[in-house]
């Protein structure tokens, strides 16, 4: 028997009606457990006052996208005790019919409970006006879905059967990373829609990880550089070498033949793939802010905590209240410039 609070697919359509001035938070892979090995300990503090402080508060609609609960190793009563004020967030959200909670591969046993307080999704389409956003977790096998007619009206429907990705540190393995991310991608682009998942934890940001980004991102202002002059030259030659400090940091973290392999072989990116990453990180957590005509990719952190090359950085950063705690933006863009890459670079 499946939850009787269990729907496929749901549609939040931004470009109209009363959501049209809703922004959508995206945020995936919280593993909440209990005990001392409950990976969220560390995060979880930083996690419940973003959600209530900033983005309840200012009316953003919340998408959980996956593996919330880890109940592959806990009980779902043994998480809820241990965490009663995250769940008190989630309750305020779904209060304000605010909340969409995805299913993921840690999670889906909740589709099989008497009652759960929430309903539960298998994917989230969202259309803003361009091309249609599709989030879902990212565990599913390459054959995403049953039926697909029409990418923009079709509901989504696929089958629930995992890579064999069992535990956190398999879902960090280079390899298995790569082939699940190569899946989405492929899938995304054949269908001229946009993916955001989770699952991997590793961010992506208009298909490329933060080492690729970093690198064309390099190869564009190298190009603007001889025809600038003054303070713009200047500027461009200050974020170059700030970008190669960024980028010396991601080659030691990462093998350098995964570095090597790329989403889209030899061709140029198509920007249809992305990955809110996860609220598990050493040193903060990642996510995905969309509204109807921008996608960011952001990272919160603790004064003193987070990555360095971020926090001392020159990314823009915001202050939450009188907290510690602060919001970079990574990278952000206009969904009209990723709709018109996606329709000139994916055919």
């Amino acid at each position: 028997m499946t939850s009787p609070r269990f729907n496929p697919d749901a549609v939040l359509d931004l470009a109209g009606g009363d959501l049209k001035a809703r922004k959508v938070l995206i945020i995936s892979d919280f593993h909440m457990g209990a005990g001392r090995r409950d990976d969220l300990t560390q995060n979880g503090e930083l996690l419940i006052n973003l959600l209530r402080y900033y983005y309840y508060e200012q009316g953003w609609i919340l998408v959980l996208n996956g593996d919330i609960e880890e109940l592959q190793r806990y009980s779902l009563d043994s998480v809820r005790e241990n965490w009663p004020r995250m769940y008190h967030v989630f309750d305020l959200f779904a209060a304000d019919c605010r909340l969409f909670k995805i299913i993921g591969n840690h999670d889906e046993v909740l589709l099989f409970r008497k009652y759960y307080p929430y309903t539960l999704y298998n994917a989230v389409r969202i259309e803003t006006g361009f091309n249609p956003i599709f989030v879902y977790h990212g565990h599913q096998s390459s054959q995403m879905y049953v039926k697909y007619k029409n990418v923009v009206g079709a509901s989504i429907r696929y089958f629930l059967k995992p890579f064999g990705i069992r535990n956190i540190s398999s879902a960090r393995s280079p390899y298995r990373r790569f082939y699940v991310e190569k899946q989405a991608y492929e899938f995304s682009r054949e269908n001229g829609c946009i993916s955001i998942i989770g699952h991997t934890h590793r961010p992506l940001f208009e298909s490329l990880g933060r080492f690729d980004y970093i690198k064309f991102e390099i190869e564009r202002l190298c190009r603007d550089y001889p025809s600038s002059s003054g303070t713009d030259r200047e500027r461009i030659a200050g974020e170059v070498a700030a970008l190669r400090v960024d980028l010396g940091k991601l080659k030691r973290k990462e093998r350098r033949d995964v570095l090597r392999q790329s989403l889209y072989g030899d061709e140029l990116p198509v920007p249809c793939l992305f990955n809110s990453g996860s609220a598990i990180g050493k040193k903060g957590i990642n996510a995905i802010e969309l509204d109807r005509e921008n996608i960011a990719l952001v990272y919160w952190f603790s004064d003193g905590e987070g990555k360095r090359f971020i926090s001392r950085g020159s990314y823009a950063k915001e202050k939450l209240g009188n907290t510690k705690y602060r919001r970079a933006v990574l990278n952000k863009d206009r969904l009209d410039y990723i709709q018109a890459r996606i329709e000139l670079l994916g055919r």
